[in-house]
């Protein structure tokens, strides 16, 4: 079942990432009023970009060989520039963090379907449908 695990290594990423994603917005909404708390977020992209690096194989001895590819889930991070500055040193606008956690749920439902569509294949392939 070798195939089945490269398959579906990268939608296991992708919702494991987006998952840590929407639990980074929601803790900025849930520290709107904190004082001096900082607003955070994942950028998905390059998070996606790193995971790829340990599938890349050296094909020459002079090449070096990359270890890891996934990012630890603290260097991923990034601090949210504001639109508009509070007071009280808060960075989280809330319709901003409103909108984005959204959008990321979104994101998350349509990887979870598609993935769901795929194991779905699988299935009718192994039953011979």
């Amino acid at each position: 079942m070798n195939f089945i695990d490269k398959d579906f290594a990268l939608h296991e990423r992708a919702l494991r990432f987006r998952g840590q994603r929407m639990e980074l917005l929601s803790a900025n909404i849930a520290n709107a009023d904190t004082p001096n708390f900082k607003a955070r977020d994942l950028d998905f992209r390059e998070v996606m970009k790193m995971a790829h690096v340990d599938v890349l194989r050296t094909t020459q001895s002079q090449h070096f060989e990359l270890e890891g590819g996934v990012l630890p889930d603290q260097a991923a991070q990034k601090f949210r520039v504001p639109f508009n500055t509070a007071f009280d040193g808060n960075t989280v606008e809330l319709s901003v963090e409103q909108a984005k956690f959204g959008k990321a749920s979104g994101d998350f439902q349509a990887t979870l379907s598609f993935l769901e569509n795929r194991v779905s294949g699988i299935r009718k392939a192994l039953k011979g449908e």
